[in-house]
């Protein structure tokens, strides 16, 4: 190491730039594969003594005439092997890029091969170096300029993709991915990755259609992948029922949904994926006892998984057996307590079974999860990171995804409870909302999670679904307030009646049923 150090500190001449390509390449290599971050030492430090021996018997001779350095008192010292690895391969990639030959004439076939051969070895490391710090953001900015050079080369553009998915670039990911089945038509997992994103953050159902059945007509060829491109094809034609309007059409898409991911459990019997979302489409289609028997075969080969404990939660609740289900979320928030979608269904099973003001109380304690798990002195760090996505798509939720069911109208709950609910809600508004002007920090997927939970606390009289909707109402442009359920006909409190002129007691307003809060 200290050997390859001190070859890449010379100042070099247009006849060494690329053997010192090699050395720092070289050099980044052993410091990301033969040694860990307690056995690092600086460039401008002595070894550790272990090391000491092995550094002084590696010199086999000595340069008769030492080369001239870089000296200077502003020069950049690595702080560990990352840095260091970094630092090496930024600058190997600067080097690399400007010398590669990008003349596709058949005299320079093979310069070129070995040009990009060398840049693609380069790139390589720099995904891992970067894929352990999480800087997504900056690994796709890296490889995009890798992309003058990239024409017909799989590799680099199937990298480029996967770093567009990893720092949240979803739709620039799928564009990608599309060129990449151009040039390697023949791997299934392609457009399987194609598929996941325009069914998850997307919602582009037609596209991941389309994906779904490429994967498909492999045929034998997509081996055990045949049955995940069966099992995107079932949920996409699930996810269509749900956003279709036409009840026919409804029952055409969901009874397609439920052949093809049968058909996927046919091919793979024992994957417990596939298992369950055949029982829940078939809870989407309302067959509870078939749903129930499907669900308990995924619960023997996954007994702790989430998704499945959420499920079979959902089912005991269209049972009526609500205290069952309650049982089965929190044994799940037990094992998963930073599970918002668990926690979600809990507050709705609580308003049911013990009321309002049992159910506030979780949602309080939700409040302070969020807080806890995204500080806002980090949020500006996480969306530079990238290691969050761009943001959440809104768009209608589903069943599908296993998120929170439908809202039920709280109609028993008491005057009292109410207004002790509301002066709760209003300090735990007091000390857990942040000024507007901090939620321009962050993905926006933090900000939705908390709206999402405020939402959850304002069904109900007027004073609390008020006091929960005004830090809803410092996001910007969302549309999730007017899901919520209709609040029950009172008149508005005199302060309420002052800021709403025009509006007499008792008529149609805000508050009256069948208008949503908004």
């Amino acid at each position: 190491m200290r050997e390859l150090r001190e070859v890449l500190r010379t100042v070099e001449t247009k006849a060494t730039q690329n053997f010192k390509v090699m050395a720092a390449k070289h050099l980044a290599g052993v410091l990301l594969h033969s040694l860990s971050e307690e056995c690092y030492w600086s460039p401008l430090s002595h070894p550790l003594p272990e090391f000491m021996s092995k550094e002084e018997n590696s010199f086999i001779t000595q340069a008769l005439r030492k080369p001239q350095l870089y000296e200077g008192d502003n020069l950049h010292c690595p702080k560990d092997n990352i840095e260091e690895a970094l630092l090496l391969l930024l600058i190997s990639e600067s080097m690399a890029t400007r010398d590669v030959v990008l003349s596709r004439a058949p005299e320079q076939e093979e310069d070129r091969a070995v040009s990009l051969r060398n840049a693609a070895a380069i790139y390589d490391l720099l995904s891992i170096t970067l894929g352990r710090r999480g800087q997504y953001v900056m690994l796709s900015e890296c490889l995009e300029r890798a992309m003058k050079f990239a024409f017909g080369e799989f590799h680099l553009w199937y990298q480029v993709a996967l770093s567009m998915v990893a720092c949240g670039k979803s739709s620039y990911a799928v564009s990608l991915l599309r060129e990449c089945v151009k040039l390697r038509p023949s791997d299934p997992t392609v457009p399987l990755m194609a598929a996941k994103l325009c069914i998850g953050s997307l919602h582009w159902l037609k596209e991941a259609q389309c994906f779904a059945m490429m994967v498909i007509q492999l045929g034998e060829e997509a081996g055990e992948f045949l049955s995940k491109g069966y099992l995107a094809l079932g949920l996409t034609y699930s996810l269509q029922a749900t956003d279709a309007t036409l009840k026919s059409k409804q029952d055409e898409l969901h009874r397609k949904a439920l052949q093809t991911l049968e058909r996927a459990q046919q091919l793979a019997p024992d994957d417990p994926q596939v298992i369950l979302y055949v029982s829940l489409q078939l809870a989407l289609v309302r067959q509870i006892s078939s749903a129930m028997e499907q669900l308990q075969e995924a619960l023997k080969v996954c007994k702790d998984d989430a998704n499945a404990l959420h499920l079979l939660a959902l089912l005991f609740s269209a049972q009526k057996h609500y205290q069952h289900a309650l049982d089965v979320i929190n044994m799940a928030i037990t094992e998963y307590p930073e599970n918002f979608n668990l926690m979600f269904t809990k507050v709705k099973l609580e308003q049911i079974l013990k009321g309002p003001e049992e159910a506030l109380v979780t949602c309080r304690q939700m409040l302070r999860l969020w807080q806890t798990l995204y500080s806002f002195s980090q949020l500006g760090g996480l969306e530079k990171d990238g290691s969050l996505g761009e943001g959440l798509t809104l768009k209608k939720q589903s069943g599908m995804h296993l998120t929170l069911p439908d809202a039920h109208d709280a109609d028993s709950g008491s005057q009292r409870a109410s207004s002790i609910a509301a002066s709760r809600l209003e300090e735990a508004m007091s000390e857990l909302t942040v000024p507007s002007s901090v939620l321009k920090q962050g993905p926006m997927q933090l900000w939705t999670t908390l709206e999402q939970i405020w939402l959850q606390a304002a069904p109900g009289p007027p004073p609390s679904g008020l006091l929960c909707l005004l830090p809803v109402s410092s996001f910007p442009c969302s549309c999730l307030s007017f899901f919520l359920p209709p609040c029950p006909s009172a008149p508005p409190p005199e302060s309420v009646r002052r800021a709403l002129p025009g509006q007499e007691v008792g008529s149609p307003g805000p508050y009256s049923p069948g208008t949503c809060v908004a």
